[in-house]
C-alpha cells in the first residue's frame, strides 16, 4: 500500500482545508495555500546532456537529489512535470523516476492521475469545435483556410498529424492533431499564476488571421468561461510523494522538444513557499528545456535557479563518442573520451546564465569504475564539481555526495539572471543568439514559408515575444543524426507557430513534429493487468 498524502501536506505546513484529496495518496493544493506565503526556498534546476533514445534519468536524479537533501537534514520539495500518456505507451514508458528514486503512486500518475491532461485536451478541443461551428454558420471573422488552431489528444498517433475536416462541405479544410503536451493550453496552464491570469491568457489565444492579416482571438468565440470551467480544477498543483517521503508537486507536462518543457509556475511556487529547497527539472537536455526554462519560464515569472545540475551518463557519452546503441553497456573509454565534448557543450551553455553548475553522473550497473573516473577527471579539469549518483539502486543514500556538493556550490546570494536575448530584438537576432550561444551553430536559415509566416505575425507585434524552439532532442543541431558536439552547421527554421496566450513564438526546425509517432514496438505492448487488477509493464 502507498502511504497517505495528508501527513506529507501537514509536514509542509499546508492546512487541511487547502488540500483537495483525490483518494488517500494524491491531492491537489488550493491556490489559497500560496496566499501571503513568502517564497522562502532556493531553486535547484536539473537538466542533462543530449540523451540516448531511452533518456538519461533526469527525473530519477531529481528525485534522488531531493531524497539526498532530505537525508542530510534539509527541508526539500520537488516540482516536476506530470507524465503524458503518449510516451507511456510509446517509446520511453513511464515518467515517475525509477527504482529507489521514484514518486508514488506511479501507475496512477503515469495514467489518468488527477485528470489535468484530460481537462486540457477537452478545453482545447472545445475551442476547436466552436471555431468549426462558427465557420459552418458563417459567423467567424476568419475563413476555414485561415484557421491555425488544431485539435489535440494525449497519445502518439502519426496518422492524425494531417487530416481534413468537414469533408465535402464549404468549410472543408486541412488541419491536424498535436499531442496534448504541445497544446498552447498546456503551456498556458503551466505559466498562469491565477484564475484571472488563466482567463486573460485563454482570451488572447490567436486562432487564425483574416485575409487582411488581422489576428482573430479566442475571446471572439465566446467560450472562455466554458474553457475556464473545464480548467478550474486542473489549475491547482498536484501533491504526491517520493518513495522516501519527499513532497512532490507534479503539475503540467509540456515536452521540451516541441514546447517549453517545464512544470507549472504554480507548482514551483508551492515548493518554494513550503520548503527551503525546491528541486525542479527542465525537459531533455540543457539546449532545450534549460534554455526555455530561463528565457520563457523565468522571464515571465521572475523565478531564477540558484544552481544548475547537469545529468550525464556513461552510456550517453559513449554514444556521442561514436559507440553503437547496442554496444553502450560495453566498457569503451575511448568512445567516452570523445563523447565528453557533448558534456562540454552543455556546461558551456549553462555557464552563460552565471549560476554554479554541478555534474551528476547517473550510475548504471554496467558502468566501469574507469569510465566513471574519466568523467570526474574531465569535470575536475574544468573546475566543475561532480558526483556519481546511484539513485536508482540506493535512493537518497546514493545522492548524499551530490546533495552536499550542490549545497557547497550555492552562492550566499543569487545574482540577477542574465538573458541571452532581449524581447524587443528581432526574431532573427533571437534565433541567432540561441543557435550560436546554445547549440553551437554558425547561424540560422529561414525558409521562404517561415519568412512569410513571420511577416504575418510581425504585423501584430508578435515578433516581440520570446522564442520556443521546436528541435530534435537527439542532437545539439537540428539533425538528429549529428551526435556529440556538431560544428559547422546552420539551423533551418521551416515555419513558425503563434502561442500568444502562452506568451511565445514557436520556431519549427528540421523535421520536428508536434504530434509524435509510435515506435515499431510500442511500450503499450508490455503493459498487462491481471484478473485481480494488478498492473505491470509501465
Amino acid at each position: 500500500m502507498h502511504p497517505d498524502i495528508s501527513p506529507i501536506a501537514a509536514s509542509l505546513g499546508i492546512a487541511p482545508e487547502h488540500l483537495i484529496l483525490h483518494g488517500r495518496h494524491m491531492a491537489k493544493v488550493s491556490l489559497q495555500a500560496l496566499k501571503d506565503k513568502p517564497q522562502r526556498g532556493r531553486l535547484i534546476l536539473v537538466s542533462a546532456i543530449t540523451p540516448t533514445p531511452a533518456g538519461e534519468g533526469k527525473t530519477t536524479v531529481s528525485i534522488g537529489l531531493s531524497q539526498g537533501l532530505k537525508k542530510i537534514g534539509q527541508s526539500v520539495a520537488l516540482a516536476l512535470r506530470q507524465p503524458s500518456m503518449g510516451p507511456v505507451f510509446g517509446r520511453k514508458g513511464g515518467a515517475t523516476g525509477g527504482g529507489k528514486s521514484s514518486v508514488l503512486p506511479a501507475h496512477s500518475i503515469n495514467l489518468h492521475f488527477t485528470g489535468d491532461f484530460h481537462a486540457i485536451t477537452c478545453a482545447h478541443n472545445l475551442l476547436s469545435a466552436v471555431i468549426d461551428n462558427q465557420l459552418f454558420l458563417g459567423e467567424a471573422r476568419v475563413k476555414a483556410e485561415q484557421v491555425l488552431w488544431k485539435r489535440v489528444m494525449d497519445m502518439n498517433d502519426r496518422a492524425l498529424r494531417s487530416v481534413r475536416t468537414s469533408v465535402g462541405k464549404p468549410t472543408e479544410r486541412a488541419t491536424g492533431f498535436d499531442i496534448t503536451a504541445a497544446s498552447e493550453i498546456m503551456a498556458i496552464m503551466c505559466l498562469a499564476e491565477s484564475l484571472p491570469d488563466l482567463r486573460h491568457r485563454l482570451e488572447r489565444i490567436v486562432v487564425g488571421f483574416t485575409a487582411e492579416g488581422d489576428p482573430v482571438y479566442a475571446k471572439e468565440f465566446r467560450v472562455t468561461g466554458a474553457m475556464m470551467a473545464l480548467l478550474r480544477e486542473a489549475l491547482p498543483p498536484n501533491l504526491v510523494q517520493s518513495v522516501e517521503g519527499v513532497p512532490a508537486f507534479l503539475h503540467g507536462g509540456p515536452f521540451a522538444n516541441i514546447a517549453h518543457g517545464c512544470n507549472s509556475v504554480l507548482a514551483t511556487r508551492m515548493a518554494l513557499a513550503h520548503a527551503d529547497f525546491a528541486v525542479t527539472e527542465a525537459g531533455f537536455a540543457f539546449d532545450l528545456g534549460g534554455e526555455k526554462f530561463m528565457h520563457i519560464k523565468c522571464r515571465q515569472s521572475g523565478l531564477a535557479p540558484s544552481a544548475i545540475v547537469i545529468v550525464a551518463t556513461v552510456r550517453a557519452l559513449k554514444m556521442h563518442g561514436g559507440a553503437a546503441l547496442d554496444q553502450l553497456t560495453h566498457t569503451d573509454t575511448a568512445a567516452l573520451s570523445r563523447g565528453l565534448e557533448n558534456l562540454a557543450a552543455h556546461l558551456d551553455s549553462a555557464a552563460k546564465f552565471q549560476r554554479p553548475v554541478i555534474v551528476a553522473v547517473n550510475q548504471f550497473t554496467n558502468d566501469h569504475p574507469d569510465e566513471l573516473a574519466l568523467v570526474h577527471e574531465f569535470c575536475r579539469a574544468r573546475g566543475v564539481p561532480s558526483a556519481t549518483a546511484n539513485v536508482f539502486g540506493e535512493g537518497g543514500a546514493g545522492a548524499v555526495e551530490l546533495a552536499e556538493k550542490v549545497l557547497a556550490a550555492l552562492p550566499a546570494q543569487d545574482a540577477p539572471l542574465p538573458f541571452l536575448y532581449q524581447q524587443e530584438e528581432s526574431v532573427e537576432a533571437k534565433l541567432h543568439a540561441i543557435a550560436t550561444k546554445i547549440y553551437g551553430a554558425d547561424g540560422v536559415l529561414l525558409t521562404d514559408e517561415a519568412k512569410a509566416r513571420l511577416a504575418l505575425f510581425a504585423r501584430s507585434g508578435f515578433d516581440k515575444l520570446p522564442l520556443c524552439m521546436a528541435k530534435t532532442q537527439d542532437s545539439l543541431s537540428d539533425d538528429a543524426k549529428k551526435r556529440g558536439r556538431p560544428r559547422g552547421f546552420t539551423i533551418t527554421v521551416r515555419d513558425f507557430e503563434i502561442a500568444n496566450g502562452a506568451g511565445f513564438l514557436v520556431a519549427l526546425t528540421g523535421t520536428m513534429m508536434r504530434m509524435p509517432a509510435l515506435p515499431k514496438v510500442p511500450a503499450a505492448e508490455r503493459i498487462q493487468v491481471t484478473d485481480d487488477g494488478f498492473m505491470s509493464g509501465i
